[in-house]
């Protein structure tokens, strides 16, 4: 169990925020306490809590609570936690079809990292990922943290348009493509799966904690 007197970075934003963000090198074990921190907030405050990968931004009503009352009742929280579990229970299996006009970048990006396209996806199926946080468009979900032989960097050239439901991969993450959006990451497959129904409840299929399961087609 880390310290947790050493585990959070406080920065105050302005007068209404504190972003508050664990310092544990490990990006899997830092996103899974900066999630339980969430949590814990969500069900004992009215505040605004954002998760990112390994932080937690907190907005507060100044007119109620000060920033120095704000940040203790955080550290009281966050002196108690146990990081999440590596995944809630919830496991989708999502089907891909790999390379070829639904993944242009796969023999790219194999080749970037010195190993064959087939390598590349068993590496890329070889187990579930952790939905870390939603972000950059609605139901984007972040997965990961995928092993160092599939770290890539972002596109040089991002495309205007990469269509709905792409799995690509960059900066040591992998992703799907709710909709038809502009992208740098790296097109390796495509799911015919619906990822995002703004008349769902929840709108967005995949959800922080939750974890995908990747299967070639």
């Amino acid at each position: 169990m880390p310290d947790t007197i050493a585990l959070w970075r406080y920065t105050l934003l302005g007068e209404t925020a504190w972003l508050v963000t664990c310092l544990l090198p490990d990006l899997a074990l830092a996103n899974r306490f900066a999630f339980a921190l969430a949590q814990a907030l969500r069900a004992t405050h009215r505040w605004s809590v954002v998760l990112g990968l390994r932080s937690v931004t907190v907005r507060f009503d100044p007119l109620e609570v000060t920033p120095t009352e704000a940040r203790a009742a955080i550290q009281h929280l966050g002196a108690r936690l146990e990081p999440a579990p590596e995944w809630n229970g919830i496991v989708h299996t999502i089907p891909v079809r790999y390379g070829g006009e639904a993944g242009p970048d796969l023999e790219t990006a194999a080749r970037a990292l010195g190993i064959a396209p087939e390598q590349l996806i068993a590496l890329h199926t070889s187990q579930p990922w952790r939905v870390l946080i939603l972000g950059f468009a609605p139901g984007f979900a972040y997965l990961g943290p995928l092993p160092a032989a599939l770290h890539l960097p972002r596109r040089a050239t991002p495309r205007a348009r990469v269509p709905a439901g792409s799995v690509a991969l960059a900066n040591g993450l992998t992703g799907i493509y709710p909709s038809e959006l502009p992208g740098g990451w790296h097109l390796i497959g495509r799911t015919d799966h619906l990822l995002f129904d703004p008349h769902s409840d929840p709108p967005a299929r995949l959800q922080p904690g939750d974890a995908v399961q990747f299967v070639a087609l």
